[in-house]
């Protein structure tokens, strides 16, 4: 086997960390010596060893003058764990195949640097690409600080996401409906509008075997979520965050006391600033958000320049109807080429519909006044 497959199987089993790493990354570790596989691990979840220590520790002989292929650059810090590097030196390991490069500052090549200074051979850059790709979500927020934002929507053929009576139950079928709930598990969080809440009272969990709830967030300006909602309701059982710009004690109390939390924002055109909601929600170590709409939030976040990958399942069905909504709401841009342009990664079939994976190719910002869903 060639050091790209050897990598491919460190991705696969990076993979396996998916929606339980956050906000670390996912990362994947195979030990080969002699041509064989002697040792593999990955990155379990956030405070469990390390995929390099997993690795070791699975070992089935010495490791001493093997090769290691990991997907990320070996950690030289201490946080929850110790440095991968010191283990990688005391195990003996000969040389080192590292994916990408590690943009944390605590990191940012002082691994690499280390391992060389212990004359431990280190090459740098197999499968890249694919790497990077596996964590996007990571390298985004150790570099801005900030979530990656994925928008989601389900609309019909002729690009309604409802019917003019409001009725969109249901534009996608069960299979695109069952994939979306893997992403409510790869997102640290989803985030609705209240306008949501108040038309559709949704649960906003995940509803996959071994799946991991979001942590919910609803942006709601005015705190008008019903405090008999069901995402207040089971407050105790769902990390459950209501973004507003209401600092007053006893409108904030009845949520308080279900087991919500109140994350006050600024206010901007009076409504809850996005940009400052998503510092905050970084500052918890959320890295990622999934927005579920409805319109109006999705238009709110592409106006402002906040997303980074849409998700859009199309319905072969014909909605119609010029009250019928459109996924993206608000006053909308302009002119079509101050809209974000888009780059389709993926296309795929899902049961009846189909799934477009695109990622936003650059950030649009402006003055522009902005009609939201909060």
């Amino acid at each position: 086997m060639t050091d790209r497959e050897f990598m491919k199987r460190a991705l696969k089993l990076a993979e396996k960390g998916v929606g339980h790493t956050a906000p670390n990354p996912m990362v994947g570790a195979v030990i080969v010596k002699d041509g064989r596989i002697i040792g593999e691990g990955y990155h379990e979840r956030c405070g469990s060893l390390h995929a390099e220590r997993n690795a070791l520790k699975h070992c089935t002989e010495s490791p001493e003058g093997a090769t290691i292929y990991v997907t990320l650059e070996p950690c030289c810090h201490h946080g929850k764990q110790p440095p991968c590097v010191d283990a990688l030196i005391e195990a003996g390991i000969g040389k080192v195949v590292v994916g990408s490069p590690d943009p944390n500052p605590l990191v940012a090549g002082k691994g690499i640097r280390i391992l060389r200074e212990h004359g431990i051979e280190v090459v740098e850059g197999v499968l890249r690409e694919e790497c990077d790709a596996l964590n996007e979500v990571f390298l985004h927020y150790i570099t801005t600080h900030r979530p990656f934002v994925a928008a989601k929507y389900a609309m019909s053929l002729d690009g309604k996401i409802a019917a003019y009576t409001g009725a969109s139950r249901w534009i996608s079928g069960e299979a695109s409906r069952r994939h979306a709930h893997t992403l409510r598990n790869r997102y640290a969080a989803i985030l609705v509008g209240v306008g949501t809440v108040l038309a559709d009272d949704p649960m906003l969990n995940c509803r996959i075997e071994d799946g991991k709830d979001p942590v919910r967030v609803i942006c709601d300006s005015g705190l008008r979520t019903p405090a008999d909602s069901r995402v207040v309701a089971t407050a105790g059982e769902i990390p459950t965050i209501l973004a507003t710009c209401v600092e007053d004690p006893d409108r904030q109390a009845p949520y308080l006391e279900k087991g919500c939390q109140v994350l006050c924002c600024s206010e901007k055109s009076g409504h809850v600033d996005l940009e400052d909601l998503l510092e905050k929600l970084g500052r918890q170590e959320i890295d990622s958000v999934l927005v579920e709409g409805g319109s109006r939030i999705h238009w709110s976040m592409m106006e402002a320049g906040l997303v980074q990958r849409v998700y859009t399942y199309i319905a072969p069905k014909v909605i119609g109807g010029r009250e019928a909504p459109s996924p993206v709401g608000g006053r909308g841009f302009p002119e079509p080429d101050l809209g974000p342009p888009l780059k389709i990664r993926e296309i795929r079939r899902i049961g009846e519909d189909i799934l477009v994976e695109s990622e936003v190719i650059r950030d649009v910002h402006g003055d522009r006044g902005r009609d939201r869903d909060n």
